[in-house]
């Protein structure tokens, strides 16, 4: 860099850090500290005693740091049933959301149709209407099937996702003709085409959507609450509202540590899969941003 070059765009030597950025990087800090400090409350609560939670003053770091809550989380409810149970449903509801929705994306970006584009704006406008509104219907719905307290009906409503379908359709505008030519001069069809070349092209948007709908339904709590009606059916967020410190006007102290070691536990697998795939979920958000 020039001699002459003003100081607040000289780089540090040995670094990559610009001086000018110096009060963003301050203010991201400031800003994951904010975001954190709950999560780090949660967990270190889920570590005291009942007599160190109820107390005034605001511990960050346990005196005493025990695991009794954890203990009896497993020891008093089927904890280990409702992880299985949402292990299952999100597992089986994501996997389904996402070959359907690469599906649809494809079939948006690549084939030509009447009302393509019409389809696609009715889809991103739907992102608009609140997924409760159909809630009571599907509800109806599922009883008179005979369909409701199973696993049907907690994977089902979960496997049409617009959110998934958009992504994939950004990616595949961007995805290179002259492979989809090169395929059809060889005689494949479109649904070759899709699960030999293009699917396994598609692994940025397939982590990427994986992630977002995996978190979704591993947090859903509604529909599981609604469509469960047995103790063995529930999943985590839908059973440790069993946890609930304040009934009448009864305080079980015992629940707070207890719900904030229930509650760590069921942001565990969600928060552990971002940080896994950080990398190609980002990728994965971001490509074909820019096509229209």
């Amino acid at each position: 860099m020039a001699e002459g070059a003003p100081l607040l765009h000289r780089k540090v030597p040995g670094t990559r850090l610009v001086l000018g950025d110096v009060p963003i990087w301050l203010f991201g800090i400031v800003l994951v500290l904010i975001w954190s400090s709950p999560f780090v409350w949660m967990v270190t609560t889920s570590l005291k005693t009942s007599a160190q939670i109820m107390t005034t003053q605001v511990e960050w770091i346990p005196e005493t740091v025990t695991f009794e809550n954890y203990v009896n989380v497993f020891a008093k409810y089927p904890i280990a049933r409702w992880a299985l149970n949402s292990v299952i449903q999100a597992t089986a509801a994501t996997s389904l959301c996402v070959l359907f929705g690469a599906m649809a994306g494809y079939a948006i970006a690549r084939m030509r149709f009447a009302g393509q584009h019409i389809i696609f704006t009715i889809f991103v406008a739907s992102l608009m209407i609140p997924p409760e509104i159909a809630v009571v219907p599907m509800l109806i719905g599922f009883i008179r099937a005979g369909l409701a307290n199973s696993y049907e009906a907690l994977i089902l409503p979960m496997i049409a996702n617009v959110l998934c379908v958009y992504i994939f359709r950004q990616f595949f505008l961007s995805f290179p003709k002259e492979l989809e030519e090169a395929a059809i001069v060889d005689g494949a069809g479109w649904f070759q085409i899709f699960f030999r070349i293009a699917l396994p092209l598609a692994r940025s948007p397939i982590i990427a959507a994986s992630v977002i709908i995996f978190t979704i339904n591993w947090n859903n709590f509604l529909w599981p609450l609604l469509v469960t009606f047995d103790e063995s059916m529930k999943t985590m967020p839908v059973g440790i509202a069993a946890f609930t410190p304040v009934t009448g006007t009864n305080t079980q102290l015992e629940s707070f540590g207890m719900g904030m070691a229930a509650v760590t536990l069921l942001s565990i697998p969600s928060l552990a899969l971002f940080l896994f795939l950080q990398k190609y979920f980002i990728s994965g958000i971001t490509a074909g941003g820019v096509k229209g």
